[in-house]
């Protein structure tokens, strides 16, 4: 029997949305293992950047934000611009939503979703074939870990945690590097954090090489933003306060001014409270572009052109017993395999993710994205757990309209 929806994935995203379908009283079957991208892609002792403003998951039921989380277990109070939110909080966070408002979550895969003859039929790694009549793709970082071409080049066989070249999202425990040299590529949060958690870690040395023109920085404390602009998660700036409460004008853009938006607000910038456990302990290359990367004697070696520490600013070579890939993620339908051949075909990309109407609905009928896949769409706000407050009720709205 055929399920009016289908919502594949268990993040902040995917759990969002399925709560408000069931408000709206659809019938919806939910796949996935609840915050696993956070869980299990993400180093133990990270902090999240984002402020407890930013952080609460939308759901159509009061009771639920993050505040509300931790007075109801106990997990410390995290209110104000000044406090930190450990990334094992939030996956609790994320769990205890899960178990009150989606108890009936199905912890299977699905291994792939293709046309069916009353909409969309899917298989599950547990051998189960479900039909539904719509599917929201909510699957968060899985698939797109972004590695350079440069790099990629170095370990055709794939980037691996025990391996001369990782990405950050392969990483659950730092400690695992102690006592070796390592390069961090990158120059955004993530990079920025695994140095700093590498170097409390024991690690020998640690480096990072800041592609490109990108130089290694930090933001503003609370009490330093700006005070005549408008207050926001993620700062005080008329930028921010546009893109964050006014995302559905984003998709009206020339594709260039998206693509553009996209990658370079809120881009690479370490948080406020890291720069004290960086600075001193890191040492920073920075501004150079890695031009070419090899493995030498098991060790990966990589040559640099341009920035402070290369020969006369024009190349030079840095080498390490492991690289880490602080690179984040890129959206490719490619990645998405579960997808079948011929539907991905359909979907129709723009500013390099699919282009969605005003409900969060692609080219395929019936066939939906939301969280990273929407942010060509609706702008960075879609990278973040508290854009699920602009997505998650105008996505439900949409599907309900048509087949609920």
């Amino acid at each position: 029997m055929s399920t009016p929806v289908a919502v594949i994935g268990a993040g902040p995203y995917g759990l969002s949305t399925a709560a408000h379908l069931r408000a709206r009283g659809l019938t919806v079957r939910v796949f996935g293992q609840p915050m696993v991208s956070w869980q299990a892609r993400m180093p133990a002792g990270m902090l999240l950047k984002s402020t407890p403003a930013a952080s609460t998951i939308d759901t159509p039921e009061a009771g639920h934000t993050l505040g509300e989380f931790c007075a109801a277990t106990g997990e410390g109070r995290y209110e104000s611009d000044w406090d930190v939110i450990p990334v094992e909080t939030f996956v609790r966070y994320g769990q205890w939503v899960q178990e009150r408002l989606l108890p009936e979550l199905e912890r299977v895969r699905v291994v792939s979703v293709d046309r069916g003859p009353d909409g969309f039929e899917l298989k599950l790694d547990s051998g189960e074939q479900a039909a539904a009549r719509a599917v929201v793709v909510a699957t968060g970082l899985t698939g797109i870990a972004y590695l350079p071409p440069e790099l990629a080049a170095a370990v055709p066989e794939g980037p691996s945690a025990t391996g001369p070249v990782s990405h950050s999202s392969q990483h659950r425990d730092l400690s695992e590097l102690a006592g070796r040299d390592v390069i961090v590529v990158g120059a955004g949060q993530s990079a920025l954090e695994s140095a700093a958690l590498l170097a409390e870690a024991g690690a020998a040395s640690v480096r990072v090489v800041a592609r490109g023109r990108a130089a290694v920085g930090f933001g503003a404390p609370p009490d330093r933003q700006p005070r005549l602009r408008p207050r926001t998660p993620f700062g005080n700036a008329w930028s921010l306060y546009a893109l964050t409460y006014y995302a559905g004008a984003f998709r009206h853009l020339p594709v260039p001014a998206r693509r553009f938006l996209v990658q370079r607000v809120l881009g690479p910038l370490g948080a406020w409270w890291l720069r004290d456990r960086f600075v001193g302990r890191v040492q920073v290359t920075e501004g150079t572009r890695i031009v070419r990367a090899r493995i030498r004697d098991g060790r990966p070696v990589l040559a640099l052109r341009g920035g402070e520490g290369t020969a006369n600013g024009l190349g030079g070579e840095v080498t390490a017993d492991h690289v880490l890939a602080a690179t984040g993620y890129r959206m490719d339908l490619a990645a998405l395999d579960f997808l079948g051949e011929s539907l991905r075909t359909e979907i129709a990309v723009r500013a390099g993710g699919p282009l969605l109407d005003a409900g969060f609905g692609s080219s395929v009928p019936g066939l939906y994205f939301t969280g990273l896949p929407a942010a060509a769409s609706f702008g960075p706000v879609m990278r973040f757990v508290c854009g699920t407050e602009f997505a998650s009720p105008r996505l439900a709205r949409a599907v309900a309209r048509t087949y609920g």
